[in-house]
């Protein structure tokens, strides 16, 4: 399977670099993981409605480029569907076995993701209600990735 993660920012801190490594490192026995990252645009203190979607809109348009016809994707969203790691397990592995041989998750900037990327998305996955660093989320989902490959082999690492 090919585990596609697309986000919008570049990871400055070293210690997000080393845990996006560290799972990546895990996951390489799982699946093919890339990870893509747009750029972001500057915000504005205080934007206005029409500010923002210009921004996130310009956000979109990148994310979009690289997304494949082929790609599932799942939005990271706050509203999205809760899963606990054994229920994402068991999505991810149906997915796969229902022949969804890529899957594209994405996680947008600091002000959500465009109504287009929206549109694109075939389903949508919520951490938390909580709002979250952008930086911490990819090394969670990451993290939840390699869990459920974990859970799916029936390895010890979920308890």
């Amino acid at each position: 399977m090919k585990i596609n993660i697309i986000c919008v920012g570049k990871l400055k801190e070293k210690y997000w670099k080393d845990g996006v490594s560290e799972y990546s490192k895990r996951l390489s026995r799982y699946c093919k993981l890339n990870i893509i990252e747009v750029a972001d645009e500057k915000t504005i203190e205080n934007p206005s409605e029409v500010q923002m979607d210009i921004i996130k809109d310009k956000e979109g348009e990148r994310i979009l480029k690289n997304i494949k016809e082929s790609d599932y994707v799942i939005t990271l969203e706050i509203e999205g569907k809760s899963y606990s790691s054994e229920e994402l397990a068991k999505n991810i592995e149906t997915l796969g076995i229902d022949g969804k041989s890529s899957l594209t998750f994405i996680i947008g900037g600091s002000l959500g993701l465009s109504k287009d990327v929206l549109k694109r998305s075939n389903e949508s996955l919520s951490f938390s209600k909580m709002t979250f660093p952008h930086q911490l989320m990819r090394v969670v989902l990451l993290e939840q990735i390699y869990r459920s490959f974990r859970i799916t082999a029936n390895e010890p690492y979920h308890k």
